[in-house]
């Protein structure tokens, strides 16, 4: 796309004209949308933009850092669609928001975000779909320990999943650990009715939910009989020692600071923690103390622990649940929470 900057006088901000040709090989329905849909995204974001198709040729005229703005974009949509993935309505307005808050963050990339693949299952890939969501993953990658901080819905604990199943099934572990606190039982199981796995179901059900995602159904029972995957209640880790598995403790902020310092000695040899929890979401009794809020205040600048923390910006589920997180967040400081 070339900027041809228009002479305007000094009163009016500069304007600018950018045009964008798509090649040939990729038919404008992949750029512009069924029925313009990302088209009519993309004039949303850019009120102030006057956007015009004809042929292959885009044109955009207006405000030249908004203009600027636009080139981009349609320089990332090609990106993404150079790689044969799809183009969707989510994923040009995620785009657009991570081209507006890279102003100052070092040129963030969408392409890079949206075109990272961690897992494939069933014609279904995994990848993160923000740039928090990117650096999250990649901080997995880079450090032993790592804590992923958020709201609901903004993928901690399924990135954290398809990143234990990726190293299982490339062999840097051999077995993954899944575990979260049963508070709402106050981890003393026993008048529960039913057997044990009974008993924890509830509990862990959103953990064998993500598994059911990322693996074949049928593996999963032969996987958890023979301990290559291992899902159990927070208590049953006290006294081990994890070595060679990846270790995600999820609804980490119900554990209280013992229960957090316990679970942190479980570090083996060649094992990697995750640990995802939302401190706005604490479910525990009276004045207990968050084993989650308090941590961060104890592991702050240790090497190889790395704290991501991810904001309402995140969210992946339906648009309203970022808007309900902002409002409670809203409420919560107007209450002194």
């Amino acid at each position: 796309m070339t900027q041809t900057p228009t002479h305007q006088p000094a009163a009016r901000a500069a304007e600018a004209t950018a045009r964008f040709t798509v090649p040939a090989k990729h038919p404008m329905v992949t750029v512009l949308g069924s029925g313009d849909a990302l088209l009519r995204v993309i004039e949303k974001a850019f009120p102030a933009i006057d956007i015009h198709v004809r042929g292959n040729e885009i044109r955009a005229t207006g405000d030249e850092a908004e203009v600027h703005l636009v080139q981009r974009l349609f320089d990332e949509m090609m990106l993404v669609l150079r790689t044969g993935q799809p183009l969707t309505e989510d994923a040009v307005e995620r785009s657009i928001a991570m081209l507006r808050g890279a102003e100052g963050d070092g040129g963030a990339s969408p392409a890079q975000v949206l075109t990272q693949n961690i897992l494939s299952n069933r014609g279904k890939t995994i990848r993160p779909k923000t740039l928090n969501q990117k650096r999250y993953v990649d901080a997995i990658d880079q450090h032993t320990i790592v804590f992923g901080i958020g709201p609901a819905g903004t993928g901690k604990t399924y990135l954290a999943m398809a990143k234990a199943v990726q190293a299982l099934q490339s062999k840097r572990v051999s077995r993954i650990i899944l575990t979260r606190p049963a508070v709402e039982a106050g981890e003393r199981l026993g008048f529960l009715p039913g057997t044990l796995y009974e008993k924890i179901d509830p509990y862990l059900r959103p953990l064998y939910d993500a598994l059911h995602d990322m693996l074949d159904p049928d593996s999963i029972p032969r996987l958890l009989s023979a301990g290559t995957i291992e899902v159990a209640p927070l208590a049953y880790m006290r006294g081990r020692t994890l070595n060679d598995a990846f270790i995600i403790l999820d609804e980490a902020q119900n554990t209280n600071p013992e229960q957090m310092k316990m679970f942190l000695t479980r570090l083996g040899f060649e094992s990697k923690i995750v640990i995802t929890g939302d401190v706005t979401q604490v479910d525990l009794p009276g004045s207990t103390k968050s084993g989650l809020r308090q941590v961060q205040e104890i592991l702050d600048g240790v090497e190889d622990v790395h704290f991501s923390r991810l904001t309402s910006q995140d969210v992946v589920r339906h648009k309203l649940v970022g808007r309900i997180v902002d409002a409670y967040e809203r409420f919560d400081d107007r209450n002194g929470k």
